[in-house]
């Protein structure tokens, strides 16, 4: 599951990126660009970490990082879809909300998991 996870989490932030650079660059897209794929190249990177954990409260700390990253792309991907005109996207911006919102359904399940075992 660790790698099937570790997979899935940095395959998130490579589409997410992907779909920014179909976007258009613009001030106003930028700063909800750039807070998406740094919270989705997050998600990734602080999973990978997760695997590193020294202790349980380690572990279970590095997984709520992962899982407010998670939370906080799926945010941005909900506004970016309500401002988005090109209809083409907006599936592409549905999937990737979907897939945060597992991501984080996962993450919250392994938190739970952890913490009483």
């Amino acid at each position: 599951m660790k790698q099937v996870m570790m997979r899935r989490t940095k395959q998130f932030a490579i589409d997410v990126w992907r779909l920014y650079s179909k976007l258009p660059h613009s001030r106003e897209y930028n700063s909800y660009e750039n807070q998406v794929i740094r919270s989705s190249s997050s998600v990734a990177a602080n999973y990978r970490a997760v695997s590193r954990a020294k202790s349980k409260a380690d572990f279970i700390n590095k997984l709520k990082i992962v899982e407010e990253e998670a939370d906080e792309s799926q945010f941005f991907l909900e506004v970016m879809d309500e401002i988005n005109d090109n209809l083409e996207l907006s599936s592409e911006i549905q999937r990737l909300i979907k897939e945060a919102d597992e991501l984080v359904a996962i993450v919250v399940a392994s938190i739970k998991t952890a913490r009483f075992s």
